[in-house]
């Protein structure tokens, strides 16, 4: 059986998925315009802005990401493709965004450069 592709990207809480990873999962992987979490299509959000476009700290992005590992652990269906979440237009350090991940499920691929910070890969 084939699993399902989602496609893990750094989101503001507006929805407004106009530029970078964001707008790729827009146009290519059924996210939805005005929602900035969660789930939509075969795209997770995971916010990294806030509403007025402003980066978030670290350490309000992190209950995001424990949402997302909590959601990806009751999913094996599907497998999911985390981008390099944050770490484009939102400006983190790749080192603290993969921090993040590193509680991960086998389900989510991560980035070369997070597999490499956290000598996985």
């Amino acid at each position: 059986m084939n699993k399902i592709e989602i496609f893990v990207f750094g989101s503001n809480l507006a929805g407004r998925h106009g530029k970078g990873a964001a707008k790729d999962a827009l146009n290519k992987y059924g996210a939805q315009y005005g929602k900035g979490v969660g789930i939509q299509g075969h795209s997770y959000a995971i916010p990294t802005k806030d509403h007025y476009l402003n980066t978030l700290p670290l350490e309000t992005i992190f209950p995001y990401v424990q949402e997302f590992i909590a959601f990806a652990n009751i999913h094996p269906e599907y497998i999911f493709k985390v981008t390099r979440v944050g770490c484009g237009l939102a400006g983190h350090l790749d080192r603290d965004m993969a921090e993040m991940f590193k509680e991960a499920p086998a389900n989510c691929e991560l980035s070369r450069e997070w597999l490499e910070i956290m000598g996985w890969e």
